[in-house]
């Protein structure tokens, strides 16, 4: 591609822009403009316009008309961001709303790879995937009902299937991307013409360019990614621990033995607030799913009764809880490997519990987004960091000692505070604290909750001291984490990416963004790049 953008001399670049696209591609409009200039978590500049192509080609048409107009464009998918992973950080950026480009363009089961459109949703992918017997190894994060592929490729995600296959990025074959001026580049060995998706590593990786870049090294329009075959067998198990230090202790034991697919925690706070959102007993679909789940009317009758039996008392105690998944070919071979994890589990003082936790979350894995709120209505927003196993336990003491320094203070305003651990394979500890607290919600929050559940929540007034509390301790937790050489997903423009990169490796940042986007007009800011310097 050219070096720099051709970008002529006119006053309103973005009326430009609306001249030169088709109009139903086009939006102004107010009151969208609002909601897609925000997040879950903060309000951006608002944006010049939103472009809504529903092909590749139009895709490709729109941004070339963008950089003729020199207007710069955030890509967003399904605006589940709470890093300001799209919203625009200065005046005069355009929205790249992908989520129109939501289809599935071949799912190949003799080659084993599935393309899908960057605005396909994973519960959408999954659901098709299922019903031919494969699914992808990292197969989708618990926002899955309706985050995109092509978010998550840009972010990373965790959870379903990533502790033993890592995330997202891991199990991306190739990539389409449409580059700063339009041009269309395809990685792997589709990078050849007629060639088939099928193979990421023929020469350079170009395909991990973009993985994890936040969007701002070119809009991905399609995401190949492998498959294998739907594991047969599947076992829950559930562990309460009487310390944060003893349960962070066994989680790392039990990821570093790369056979559960997920391990997931919580610490009491956590797990209160997850049994005020909905009562196990409640949700007769989920019970009917851990049913279906069973393979057998008796086997599903049994397992449904045991969930409903267990209710929430089991949970009543200010414990933490470990839960983890195992999946296989074989009962003999899963049973195995969890007896495994759970002699692991008792070493560190573990106590099993009813596994109700788990079994939900795999019968229903992609539910409504309505836990983007507090069980009252309240305002949520996480936190996150990565560190290596043998330093998980450290770093979430050091965290929930920042939290109990000013309990105080987080009392005063009722600011709740939560855990959530997860791991990556083998060597990701993935720490994410929760905040939640009374505060009025915006426009994202009121369209994202289904309507029924918002309307049965207390109504909060607006409550700036709050939140900036919850902002000061964010930026505290983040600290935390660079001091210890942290990662971060979703890293947008909240995690010091580029600021906290050795002059070597930034350098070799800059020279790749320079390449792909020399004029800083594919989603500025993002990784802490913003528009290159005149050279």
């Amino acid at each position: 591609m050219s070096s720099t953008a051709s970008i002529k001399d006119t006053t309103n670049p973005v009326n430009e822009l609306k001249s030169a696209v088709d109009a139903n591609l086009f939006n102004d409009d107010p009151q969208d403009i609002a909601l897609f200039s925000e997040d879950i978590w903060s309000q951006g500049d608002a944006a010049s316009c939103i472009l809504s192509p529903r092909t590749v080609d139009e895709v490709c048409a729109v941004v070339s008309a963008a950089y003729a107009a020199g207007v710069a464009l955030n890509p967003r998918g399904a605006g589940m961001s709470y890093t300001r992973g799209y919203t625009p950080d200065r005046p005069g950026v355009g929205i790249l709303d992908l989520s129109k480009l939501n289809g599935i363009v071949d799912i190949n089961t003799e080659d084993m790879y599935v393309t899908v459109e960057a605005g396909c949703t994973w519960a959408t992918l999954h659901e098709a995937l299922i019903a031919k017997g494969v699914r992808t190894p990292f197969w989708g994060p618990l926002s899955g009902l309706v985050s995109t592929i092509g978010g998550g490729l840009s972010q990373n995600n965790a959870f379903f299937g990533a502790g033993v296959h890592g995330t997202t990025s891991d199990s991306v074959l190739s990539v389409a991307v449409v580059l700063a001026d339009g041009t269309l580049v395809r990685t792997g060995s589709a990078g050849a013409p007629n060639a088939k998706p099928f193979f990421r590593h023929y020469g350079p990786d170009l395909t991990g360019l973009f993985c994890g870049d936040a969007g701002a090294f070119g809009h991905k329009v399609e995401v190949t990614l492998r498959l294998i075959p739907v594991p047969e067998f599947e076992e829950c198990a559930s562990f309460e621990f009487s310390s944060l230090e003893a349960t962070g202790d066994a989680m790392a034991s039990i990821m570093r033995e790369n056979i559960a697919c997920e391990v997931f925690g919580f610490d009491p706070n956590l797990q209160r607030v997850r049994m005020k959102r909905a009562s196990l007993t409640a949700d007769a679909t989920a019970l009917a799913n851990v049913v279906k789940k069973q393979g057998s009317i008796l086997a599903g009758l049994k397992e449904g009764a045991k969930v409903a039996l267990a209710g929430r008392t089991f949970l009543d105690k200010a414990a933490y809880g470990l839960h983890f998944v195992v999946e296989g070919r074989s009962a003999a071979g899963v049973r195995a490997e969890m007896a495994r994890l759970k002699d692991i589990a008792a070493r560190y003082k573990g106590t099993e519990i009813e596994n109700s936790i788990p079994k939900i979350v795999r019968a229903n894995p992609f539910n409504p987004l309505n836990n983007i709120l507090g069980p009252n209505g309240e305002r949520w927003v996480p936190v996150h960091g990565i560190v290596p196993a043998s330093e998980g336990t450290a770093t979430f003491t050091e965290i929930n000692k920042l939290f109990e320094q000013i309990r105080g203070i987080l009392n005063g305003h009722d600011i709740l505070t939560g855990f959530l651990l997860t791991n990556i394979g083998t060597t990701g500890f993935l720490i994410e604290p929760v905040f939640i607290w009374p505060e009025a919600l915006t426009d994202i929050h009121k369209q994202t909750v289904e309507p029924d559940y918002l309307a049965k929540l207390s109504v909060h007034e607006p409550n700036s001291k709050a939140t900036t509390t919850v902002a000061q301790l964010r930026q505290g937790v983040i600290d935390i984490f660079q001091k210890r050489g942290g990662a971060h997903f979703q890293i947008g423009r909240t995690y010091p990416y580029a600021e906290s990169r050795a002059p070597e490796t930034l350098e070799l940042i800059q020279g790749v963004k320079r390449l792909v986007d020399a004029d800083g007009l594919v989603n500025p800011g993002a990784l802490g790049l913003g528009p290159v310097a005149e050279r």
